[in-house]
């Protein structure tokens, strides 16, 4: 029975909010989780109280959990109960009112230019592998995409010739984003010498493929970064989100608009993209430490 709400939940997130794959996993994850809680005092979802809610958060920060992974899993148990009050499988949510913890702000971890610059530099286009490797970096970089969305790019989601690519985001929407030129040869490179020695299917519509003529992972794309890093002597920790805010970053310190960046990187709300602002608040503050006389 808690199975089948969590899968009628789910459903409901996919078919009418149309949430992202990754954003249903961790619905699912999350629900599991607060079943298995429950299930202690084999209690069901229904019957609940705001104690139990609240007992629940305690119990995940008596585990150390983040408090934003706290404030998500309190996000996820807001949405479903708020569906199954719709539902009227429940007569009162017992979420209501409740606050989420209050988060630290973090800001992104951004590149350098000159770190970009050796990490872009480093894929061998020699080889079908190198110039495939070139040409993602190159594409993050250039576009600010999530490796999601790169890793879901189909041949015909870049255009070359109008020196765009179609991507669909978060939410499925669909964005388009210009590329520069660098980014727009190294793709030409990869599709006319390199796509071709990798891909066995000729059916096959995936962009970028692994060793097997498959559609990319992201983790398979990971360990690649990983590696570039490790070559380029970037010794700190580099996640493939790094080169998306490193993009923003970089784009808002040469005098980008906020809302153009905001459309870029594909953020509903623009408090979300107004993190890069603060990122570059902060490394004027360290160049200028460094360089005034009298700082």
């Amino acid at each position: 029975m808690q199975q089948e709400l969590i899968n009628e939940f789910i459903d409901y997130l996919d078919v009418e909010r149309g949430l992202a794959g990754n954003t249903l996993e961790s619905y699912g994850r999350d629900l599991r989780h607060y079943y298995e809680f429950l299930g202690r005092d084999r209690r069901s979802a229904a019957d609940v109280n705001r104690t139990t809610i609240v007992a629940y958060l305690l119990y995940l920060q008596k585990q150390g959990k983040a408090a934003s992974t706290i404030a998500r899993r309190l996000a996820a148990l807001k949405a479903f109960y708020q569906y199954l009050l719709r539902e009227r499988k429940i007569d009162h949510d017992p979420t209501e009112n409740l606050e989420s913890p209050k988060q630290k702000k973090r800001l992104p971890k951004v590149l350098t230019v000159e770190e970009v610059e050796r990490l872009l530099s480093q894929p061998d286009g020699r080889g079908p592998a190198g110039l495939r490797d070139r040409a993602m970096l190159e594409l993050l970089y250039a576009t600010g995409i999530r490796v999601s969305e790169l890793v879901s790019l189909d041949v015909d989601s870049v255009d070359l010739e109008a020196a765009v690519v179609r991507c669909m985001g978060k939410g499925s929407r669909e964005r388009v984003i210009p590329m520069g030129s660098v980014a727009v040869r190294a793709l030409g490179d990869y599709l006319e010498r390199g796509r071709g020695a990798l891909v066995r299917d000729p059916e096959e519509k995936a962009l970028f493929v692994n060793q097997h003529g498959r559609r990319l992972t992201r983790q398979g794309f990971w360990k690649i970064l990983k590696k570039y890093a490790r070559q380029a002597g970037i010794t700190r920790e580099i996640t493939p989100h790094t080169l998306r805010h490193s993009f923003a970053t970089h784009l808002l310190e040469n005098g980008a608009d906020l809302r153009a960046v905001q459309e870029m990187l594909g953020h509903a709300d623009i408090s979300t993209t107004q993190i890069y602002t603060h990122v570059t608040r902060h490394r004027l503050k360290d160049v200028y430490a460094r360089a005034h006389p009298r700082a």
